[in-house]
């Protein structure tokens, strides 16, 4: 049971979470940061990002979340390993308006704001091999990754606009490109079909699933089932990219905030939510390009929301 009362409560430590946490406390805001995991969130799986500004020769995904954390807790910010279960707007003591953090197990946190960071999950293949290669060759970002794999073999699954998109994105490195659908036909746009028919580097087999992904230390392949007649077949690669679908980690928000129709937090260019005192950023939010820097200029977008949300309600705004 936590008795104090925050300032702002950030839900999620992923690098929107954490970015928010960094300039909530250099606003001298008493925030917390509770996350479920190890603080980073999805960029934990990335081996390495070549394209965040002021790492031209790169940085591996863990070391990135690492600095942001050590940066943060530098000047002070708490950072809890909690799970969050429930949030409800409650009056704490003589403060009329407040929120209340449930966890899972009946702990508690109080804020007078809160930042939802919780970002979004890729659907998974559930196959195995994904999670033992899941940033060692299986990745779920191609603008992320892509560039690693120069003049490699990649696979990408999936059959719609994302899937193609990418596929036709990481063409322009890659030696050649499989896209694997269970379908005998792709979803994705005709506009997108074209193109990646045009693309000689690129290869369809299709009525096809991924049925493991095969390596060592890092994928040499996969086997891909055929759905019609259940024959298997190796295909070599350096690189699987998965692209089946993702779920923004909406669900504490449900039915307080507004939501798309695909279940992201609608928010306006402060990062305000529909509800007043809850802001979000990273992933979870709806937006055209989910990438790290995005994410980290929301955070802090979100945390001077944040910031002007608390002074106001103490009467302490300048």
């Amino acid at each position: 049971m936590k008795e104090e009362l925050y300032d702002i409560a950030i839900v999620g430590g992923g690098p929107a979470g954490l970015t928010a946490g960094l300039y909530a406390r250099r606003a001298d805001m008493k925030t917390v940061l509770i996350e479920r995991y190890v603080p980073g969130g999805q960029v934990l799986l990335t081996d390495r990002i070549e394209n965040y500004p002021g790492f031209p020769d790169g940085i591996t995904g863990s070391e990135l979340a690492e600095r942001i954390k050590e940066q943060a807790c530098k000047i002070g910010l708490t950072i809890e390993q909690d799970s969050i279960a429930l949030i409800q707007e409650e009056k704490y003591k003589d403060v009329k308006r407040t929120f209340k953090l449930i966890t899972e197990d009946s702990g508690e946190y109080n804020a007078l704001s809160i930042i939802f960071a919780a970002g979004a999950t890729w659907k998974h293949l559930d196959v195995p091999g994904e999670e033992k290669f899941a940033g060692r060759g299986v990745s779920y970002c191609a603008t992320c990754d892509g560039p690693m794999f120069r003049n490699k073999k990649v696979v990408v699954v999936g059959g719609g606009d994302k899937a193609v998109e990418e596929g036709i994105y990481l063409a322009k490195f890659a030696s050649e490109v499989t896209v694997v659908h269970r379908r005998d036909r792709l979803r994705a746009a005709k506009i997108l079909q074209e193109a990646l028919t045009k693309n000689n580097k690129i290869k369809l087999c299709l009525n096809s699933i991924i049925s493991s992904i095969e390596g060592d230390k890092v994928v040499s392949g996969v086997k891909v089932k055929n759905t019609r007649d259940g024959a298997e077949k190796d295909i070599p690669c350096q690189g699987v990219f998965v692209f089946v679908g993702i779920e923004p980690n909406s669900a504490l928000l449900k039915n307080k905030v507004k939501l798309s129709d695909d279940g992201y937090i609608l928010t306006d260019g402060d990062m305000q939510t529909s509800a007043e005192g809850i802001f979000a950023c990273g992933d979870v939010r709806k937006k055209s390009l989910q990438q790290i820097v995005m994410a980290t200029g929301e955070g802090a977008q979100a945390a001077i929301s944040a910031q002007r949300y608390v002074e106001n309600l103490k009467g302490t705004a300048y």
